[in-house]
């Protein structure tokens, strides 16, 4: 499901760096002398630890102190939404000066006829260690800003390039919880101990590669567009050098000693550094550390001072006791006299854990995964720590790693490649052959012919042509050559009852081995069912809920056969301040709640959408406003979301579970799902007196509302549930903290909320036509033992999830 992007207010110093770009004030060291020399056609400018190399034909060289050339590029490129894509196809450089008289050189690029009347005229100037690149361009108004590249190969680098997104935290103006917007990203070299970055307000990874750096121009007031970029040579991480290059402000970057912020052991030293950053004048300045656990209980506070020096750094390591289980929440904040700057990130304790379930697991990650930071090993290490058993795309040159990879580790895997609806019979008959053979060559279980081609929503109108040209022809093409892949139809967006009921009228229902569909979810709880059968479906439609699609389908899978059942996408993004979606507590619940009802509803998968926020094609790049970039499991920093541990806590606890039924409560608004597990009886319990909306507290403006902070607990409604029990309770929230629970008289009193809990040591009773938890007896706080009766109530008297 996706929702369109929107812009919210925040105090964002993003702009600085788009305007110190564009001002050309960015500063990285001390200003040393520049010479510029024009000679034989070639024009040299040169600074402290730096010279540029221009020449006949394009050539633009990047050198460092010892003259050698670091990067060397010849050419430009538009694009124009007529003429398409055109290259430079030459050069000339001229030694010039800037307005404000600094030496530069200035290239004007030639173009074949076909460009038209486009022009792209380079300015190049250095300062120490420090290179403004920018190129002017002139053309059509059909001419493609976003399609703007300029060339450049790195020369004998000892490590790979690498691509980084720099960012920052900032306060959210209409209140809320803070969040990282991306000031600028880097495309980063390394020689030994030495770094170069070309550092750009914004580019893609995805358009970028060894030869081509994607460059969008801005449009000049003038008329025109202005790209640009600046080359640094520098020793630090490239946070802190975009934050001195400013020569501004205060900057901050936190990492920690662990991969993704995990640690295995409850009081091992947590070490977390901040990096600072000072763009300005020497100055003194004070560290703030500030640790919570998830319920906001203070697990570390401390403050350091120290002094930075002019365009340096500062790096401080605190340690911290890592929790018993859950997660550490920390912010550090940097202060000197009227600057700051704040960073916050997740540490978690995750101890190992060993999986039975093999084949019959339910847990799978939809996405393949595209960023293998700090490895691809690691990742995968990481999968398996939390239960990941299946990846829903693995093909050989697709964006993750290649369906080997996964065989290696036991990781089961499927495809899902996508048609198009307007082709001919012959092309799709073509696409359907070709496919099959990637599908097969991959080792694929199931094949899912497609995603989300169910528009528009909730109308059936797609289906037809989805069967004729998509799901028949790989079905045909799959009985003609004996392949053994399954088939799965493709993925609807939401349960698309009037689609699937087409679907099935057409012949559709025997062409599949599973039916695949996402339950995208609004801020409904994942237990709810909407009123009626006629959801809405914009972009606050009842149509986006969890429970009430699956319920919908089985009731047609009552009619017409059973099927496997996969959610091959399922969702808990945390866009934040954002009352249509989760807050970060919210997800954790809503992660746990969304599993343990597959799992009793006989789901044979679900794949967690997705590993990472940010998207593919800008990897770790930050955006607050656009819901695709929050859908991870983690955060855009890789360490862990809660929803990480709740997708953990519900592997851990449902791996070789088998669901025994619905609990039963004379609390209407209370329920429960009872699970066998080999640890004895595992029951989910919660309660629904806050009811099914979330997120509704608070002034909401337009899509904005002022979100908690994670760890404030949001449902105000507490039920007590009394239940017989032995001498051993034990609890565990959202995140997989345990608690032990103290029982007096064969009796334990259990406070539950909207927010799910796993409890062991409870008896759960089969009776005739309804189960319970043996001696169940409820009241709100502050009422006595006995206010309430505790005969189940009838039919019409309880609202059930179920």
């Amino acid at each position: 499901m996706t929702t369109p992007p929107a812009e919210g207010a925040h105090l964002s110093r993003r702009g600085l760096l788009g305007a110190a770009l564009a001002a050309g004030v960015v500063l990285i060291a001390e200003p040393t002398p520049v010479t510029a020399l024009a000679a034989d056609g070639d024009v040299t400018l040169t600074a402290g630890g730096i010279s540029l190399l221009a020449g006949i034909g394009g050539r633009l060289a990047i050198r460092d102190a010892a003259g050698v050339t670091r990067s060397a590029g010849s050419k430009f490129q538009i694009k124009d939404q007529l003429t398409g894509i055109h290259l430079s196809t030459g050069g000339t450089p001229a030694l010039a000066t800037l307005r404000d008289g600094t030496p530069a050189i200035r290239m004007d690029y030639a173009f074949d006829a076909a460009a038209g009347q486009a022009t792209v005229t380079g300015w190049f100037s250095v300062t120490t260690e420090h290179a403004r690149l920018e190129w002017r361009i002139t053309g059509a108004d059909t001419l493609v800003p976003d399609g703007f590249l300029f060339s450049r190969a790195i020369q004998t680098p000892t490590a790979p390039d690498d691509y980084i997104a720099i960012t920052e935290w900032v306060r959210d103006a209409g209140g809320g919880i803070p969040y990282e917007e991306t000031v600028g990203v880097a495309h980063t070299s390394t020689w030994g101990s030495r770094h170069g970055l070309f550092l750009l307000d914004r580019s893609r990874q995805a358009w970028t590669n060894a030869t081509w750096v994607h460059a969008p121009g801005t449009a000049d007031p003038a008329g025109g567009w202005t790209s640009r970029a600046d080359f640094f040579f520098a020793d630090t991480r490239p946070s802190a050098t975009a934050t001195i290059g400013r020569g501004r402000e205060l900057g901050l970057e936190l990492t920690t000693d662990r991969d993704f912020n995990l640690y295995q052991v409850p009081g091992e030293p947590m070490q977390l550094t901040a990096l600072v950053a000072n763009g300005g004048t020497a100055r003194p300045a004070e560290l703030q550390l500030s640790v919570r656990d998830f319920d906001g209980a203070q697990l570390a506070a401390t403050t350091v001072t120290g002094s930075i020096a002019a365009a340096g750094t500062w790096q401080h390591t605190f340690t911290v006791p890592a929790p018993a289980a859950g997660i550490a929440l920390a912010e550090v904040v940097v202060r000197s006299a009227d600057d700051g700057a704040f960073a916050r990130t997740n540490l978690a304790t995750l101890p190992p854990f060993t999986y039975q379930a093999g084949a019959d697991s339910m847990f799978g990650i939809a996405n393949y995964p595209w960023l293998q930071r700090p490895s691809a090993d690691a990742v995968l290490d990481l999968w398996q720590r939390v239960g990941i058993a299946l990846v829903r795309i693995a093909y050989d040159g697709s964006p993750g790693l290649p369906p080997s990879a996964f065989d290696a580790r036991g990781i089961r895997h499927n495809i899902e490649l996508q048609p198009s609806l307007d082709a001919t019979d012959t092309e799709a008959a073509a696409w359907a052959a070709d496919k099959l053979t990637v599908a097969q060559g991959a080792g694929a279980g199931y094949f899912e012919v497609g995603n989300e081609l169910n528009r528009p929503f909730n109308t059936g109108a797609a289906a037809q042509a989805y069967l004729d040209t998509a799901l028949r022809p790989v079905f045909d093409r799959r009985a003609a050559t004996g392949a053994a892949v399954k088939l799965m139809n493709n993925g609807l967006a939401g349960m698309d009852k009037p689609w699937v009921e087409t679907f099935i009228a057409a012949g559709g229902w025997d062409l599949i081995d599973a039916f695949a569909y996402h339950p995208g979810r609004g801020n409904f709880t994942p237990d709810y069912i909407p009123p009626g059968d006629d959801w809405s479906t914009g972009p606050e439609g009842t149509y986006w809920n969890f429970y009430g699609g699956l319920k919908q389908l089985k009731t047609l899978m009552a009619q017409h056969g059973e099927k496997e059942v996969w959610l091959t996408e399922a969702y808990a993004p945390t866009k934040p301040n954002s009352w249509w979606h989760d807050t970060y507590r919210h997800a954790a619940e809503n992660v746990l709640l969304s599993l343990a009802l597959a799992k009793a509803e006989g789901i044979t998968c679900v794949c967690w959408y997705q590993f990472h926020d940010s998207v593919l094609g800008m990897p770790q790049v930050a955006d607050p406003g656009n819901v695709e970039y929050h859908y991870g499991l983690m955060n855009r920093d890789l360490s862990p979301k809660p929803s990480l541990l709740a997708y953990a806590t519900a592997a851990r606890v449902l791996d070789q579970a088998t669901f025994q039924g619905w609990l039963t409560f004379p609390d209407p608004q209370t329920f429960g799902l009872w699970f066998d597990t080999p640890d004895g009886p595992a029951v989910v319990l919660w309660n629904r007196a806050d009811g099914y909306l979330l997120n509704t507290s608070g002034r909401r403006t337009d899509w904005h509302f002022p979100a908690p902070e994670v760890w404030i607990d949001p449902w105000p409604a507490k039920t007590l549930l009394t239940v017989t029990a032995g001498n051993a309770v034990r609890q565990l929230d959202a995140i997989g903290r345990s608690q032990q629970l103290s029982s007096a008289r064969g009796q334990v009193t259990l406070t539950l909320d909207g927010s799910p809990r796993i409890f062991y040591g409870l008896t759960p009773l089969a009776k005739p036509g309804v189960n319970t938890l043996a001696g169940c007896g409820w009241r709100r706080p502050g009422e006595q033992p006995g206010d309430r009766l505790l005969q189940p109530p009838g039919p019409s008297e309880r609202r059930s999830a179920r």
